[in-house]
Parts: structure tokens; C-alpha cells; sequence
């Protein structure tokens, strides 16, 4: 009977170890969610940043992970791109998210983080990216090809889905503190999409928050500047909707950037449309800054 009574203590006390083991284990995942085309994909050029910055980058990155286009989450860095390989002479590419993870790891030194990133250059909002995407909006302002076929807006919902279930399965908890958008330039290209981006923008906002259950999550955006297209208006428009959607809803701020070259606020390429490891460092910066403010 003695014997009996200490296996039973034994029992209880390594249930009781392993219990608040696994309590102690046991993390909350600070989310952030970033979407857009091009320039949240980024064409900084990683090897041009200061020592500095990547030393900064180093010391947090055991701390923040990204998972881009739905790709198992790896530690924030650069991600390799032959595109721009052959555009810009580098391989080593970045975008906003460089210095979003790492400020908001330096602000927040106990604290992991998981970056959710989809973007595809040339898409637009009115078409590829429509929460309502139909067959033939998008068939009115994608280029032919694959991008006529993208559902961006619902693969990225999957991928953040994906993630948290990833999240949940390890034992740990979540939490969405934000998204980023870096997108527009390609809505402004035609009539039709420019006119009908504030509308797209709200319900593109308005659709995130609901579909992730985030009521009033803070959303910040850029300010697009870029001039193509058949839409003489449309760079206008679009960046005029966007400063409306500051207005409209709550919790919402955009990034102002100057309207026209020589860009000197976000420093660009020689192309005028893409971001440099300049541009992209200042504007990662401020997008951590709003939402941090947005907190």
C-alpha cells in the first residue's frame, strides 16, 4: 500500500512538472500582415545597407520570421530574386519588411514575431486583388497571362490561415497587431480602376479585418507616386483615395510620399517606380513607426 501511494505521488508531481513545463513554453506570436504588389516585394538592394543596419537586422532575427507566399516561416533577411539580378545588378533583395521587423523587435525586446507577406508585382486591387474577384475585372486590367488567373485577396487569407494553425499546433497563441499595404500603381494605370480604388480600398480593409476576426486592426499603407498607364489621372486619384481612407475608417494611416520626382523623401531606381535599399529602409521605418502609433 506504501509503495502504491509513492508511485501515485510520483505520478502527480512529473504530471505537474511536465505541466508547467509545458506552461512555460507555451508563447504569444505577435502577427503582422503585408500585402501589396512590386514595391512590398521589394527591390532594395541588401548588400548597399550600412553595417549598421544589418548588425540591428542580426540581433533580433532569432526573434522575427517571415513567411512569404505562403512559404514555411524562415528568419527575417533578404530573399533572393534573379529578376532583379538581371534589372539591377543584385541578387540579395528587400523590402518594407526588413525594418518593420526590426524595429518593432527592438521596441518590443521580449516579444516573437511573424511576418505574413504576399506580393506580386504588376496586380491590381481592382482586379487580382479583389476580395470580389470576378473573371472579368480581372480580364479588364491584368496583363494577359498568369496574372489573369491570380486570386491574391483569397490566397492570402489562406496563407495567414495556414500560419496561425501552424502557430496553434506548436502550443503557442497569436496575436494580429497590423497590416502593411505597398500597393495602387498599377490601379492607376486605367480609368476604370483608379475611379473605383476608394471604394476597392475600404472593402479591402473592412474584408481583412472580418475575415481574420480583428475588429478596427490597424492598417497602414503608402502613398503610391508612380506615372504609367493610359490614365493621365490616375496616379492622382489613387493617391487622393488613399488619403481618404484615413477619414472613412478607423485606424487607418497612409504613408504620404512626394507626388513626383526626384522622389528625395523614398529614393527610387533609376526606373522611378521601385524603391531603392534607400527608399526601402525609409519606408520600412515608416510603416513601424505608424503602427506602432496605431497600438
Amino acid at each position: 500500500m506504501k509503495k502504491t501511494h509513492q508511485f501515485l505521488v510520483i505520478l502527480v508531481l512529473l504530471f505537474s512538472f511536465g505541466n508547467a513545463k509545458a506552461q512555460v513554453a507555451k508563447e504569444t506570436i505577435s502577427i503582422v500582415l503585408l500585402a501589396g504588389q512590386s514595391n512590398m516585394a521589394g527591390a532594395g538592394d541588401f548588400t548597399a545597407l550600412d553595417a549598421a543596419v544589418k548588425e540591428r537586422l542580426y540581433k533580433v532575427k532569432d526573434r522575427v520570421q517571415i513567411s512569404n507566399a505562403g512559404k514555411t516561416p524562415t528568419p527575417l533577411s533578404f530573399y533572393l530574386s534573379k529578376g532583379h539580378k538581371t534589372k539591377y545588378g543584385f541578387e540579395e533583395a528587400f523590402g518594407p519588411e526588413l525594418m518593420i521587423g526590426t524595429v518593432l523587435a527592438e521596441k518590443f525586446p521580449k516579444e516573437k514575431f511573424l511576418l505574413i507577406k504576399t506580393a506580386q508585382g504588376g496586380t491590381a486591387l481592382y482586379g487580382a486583388w479583389n476580395p470580389d474577384w470576378t473573371a472579368e475585372k480581372t480580364d479588364e486590367v491584368e496583363a494577359e497571362g498568369f496574372k489573369r488567373d491570380l486570386k491574391l485577396y483569397a490566397n492570402f487569407i489562406d496563407d495567414v490561415k495556414q500560419n496561425i494553425k501552424r502557430i496553434e499546433s506548436q502550443g503557442n497563441t497569436y496575436k494580429i497587431i497590423g497590416m502593411g499595404w505597398m500597393q495602387g500603381e498599377n490601379d492607376a494605370a486605367k480609368e476604370v480602376s483608379a475611379l473605383s480604388y476608394e471604394t476597392n480600398l475600404v472593402n479591402l480593409i473592412n474584408r481583412v479585418r472580418t475575415d481574420l476576426n480583428v475588429k478596427d486592426m490597424p492598417f497602414v499603407l503608402g502613398q503610391i507616386n508612380s506615372h504609367y498607364g493610359n490614365f493621365p489621372a490616375g496616379p492622382e486619384t489613387v493617391r487622393t483615395a488613399q488619403l481618404n481612407s484615413n477619414k472613412l475608417l478607423k485606424k487607418v494611416v497612409t504613408i504620404k510620399t512626394i507626388a513626383d520626382k526626384p522622389f528625395d523623401d523614398y529614393p527610387k531606381h533609376s526606373d522611378n517606380v521601385h524603391y531603392n535599399a534607400e527608399g526601402q529602409y525609409r519606408l520600412g521605418n515608416a510603416f513601424a513607426e505608424a503602427l506602432l502609433k496605431l497600438q
